[in-house]
């Protein structure tokens, strides 16, 4: 019994970093979101990937000037074994920028999957590697007219395509195999997961 309670504080304990990583990344609130991390954290993410400190210093920049990447959670999974886990929790990501001098809402739906570690007490992130399901590109105003280049959209994986479009179009290097619902990319992150879970190095 007191086994199932222990595990139960740990899923409650790795929820509240998921949700912390969210609210204090989008808010601006640097010094506590450093905390999610162990130091060598490494963040994957359509536009960035790298260690979590770089991911910190580059988001701070970009919020600064003004850019908006924020997200909304659902539901969560979490597998313990030990002093490690994986957590799978359902999310949105969505960014408001200009797409051929259109202001455009882009919303991306997937999951994160975040490789977890307890030290010390604490539970805080070693790897997320985000996995991306659906999205879609609306005009801020429904009566402007936008209209794709459907060679770069379809360069693109088809679950952030939309995404990765409106973020190429922003100068940045868009990473083109990212995991999507299915295929052998998220096959590999799966058993990454389940490597992490027995005992393996990241």
């Amino acid at each position: 019994m007191r086994a199932v309670a222990t595990e139960f504080l740990d899923r409650l304990a790795i929820r509240e970093v998921v949700e912390n990583w969210v609210v204090w990344r989008d808010a601006g609130d640097w010094e506590r979101f450093a905390t999610v991390w162990h130091p060598e954290g490494w963040m994957m993410a359509t536009w960035f990937q790298g260690p979590a400190a770089e991911f910190i210093r580059v988001s701070r920049e970009g919020f600064e000037r003004g850019v908006r990447i924020l997200h909304f959670l659902g539901g969560s999974s979490v597998d313990v074994a030990g002093t490690r886990a994986v957590a799978q929790t359902k999310m949105t990501i969505s960014q408001r920028a200009p797409v051929h001098e259109v202001e455009c809402d882009v919303v991306c739906t997937g999951r994160f999957y975040d490789f977890f570690e307890r030290r010390e007490d604490r539970w805080a992130i070693v790897l997320r590697q985000p996995i991306y399901e659906k999205d879609r590109l609306d005009p801020v105003d429904p009566a402007a007219q936008l209209r794709l280049d459907p060679a770069v959209l379809e360069g693109f994986p088809a679950g952030y395509r939309h995404l990765a479009y409106l973020q190429h179009g922003l100068g940045f290097e868009v990473k083109r195999d990212m995991p999507g619902l299915t295929g052998p990319e998220v096959e590999a992150v799966y058993e990454r997961g389940a490597a992490w879970l027995s005992g393996a190095p990241l």
